[in-house]
């Protein structure tokens, strides 16, 4: 399965205006830049990030094929752990086929936002069943 990361933007700009139909961003020029295009391969989750300042990369709202959640709490994306080792963000969507790692983004964002685990645990489950059926197709 692969998954895709993408950045919409400077946090302190951007939060307070996210929502689940969001397509677009300002930009630090005042101006509105449209998101990029997922990857077409990207059929796992989809993770929106903004930059927090401090270089800090915050998820900000999870979707995959039937939820998109807008993160109460935003989480703090860690290299490795949480989009896996060798994986570089930028301002490309980053696509990532590690589902541990994603599976931990996810799981960490659950604990941070116990109010919306309603929303987020289907993912959840959703993402466990496309692993193990992906591992049974192997």
């Amino acid at each position: 399965m692969r998954h895709a990361l993408m950045y919409v933007g400077g946090y302190e700009r951007n939060f307070a205006n996210l929502t689940n139909s969001s397509t677009s961003f300002e930009g630090t020029d005042g101006q509105s830049h449209p998101y990029r295009d997922w990857p077409t391969h990207a059929d796992g989750l989809r993770v929106y990030y903004m930059e927090k300042s401090g270089k800090k990369f915050m998820a900000v709202r999870i979707a995959d094929s039937d939820g998109d959640v807008v993160l109460q709490n935003p989480l703090v994306l860690v290299p490795g752990e949480h989009f896996g080792f060798g994986t570089r963000l930028s301002g490309e969507p980053t696509s990532v086929e590690d589902d541990v790692a994603i599976g931990k983004l996810l799981e960490d964002s659950i604990k941070k936002n116990m109010a919306q685990s309603g929303e987020l645990m289907p993912m959840r489950e959703r993402l466990i069943a496309k692993s193990h059926g992906k591992k049974h197709q192997d």
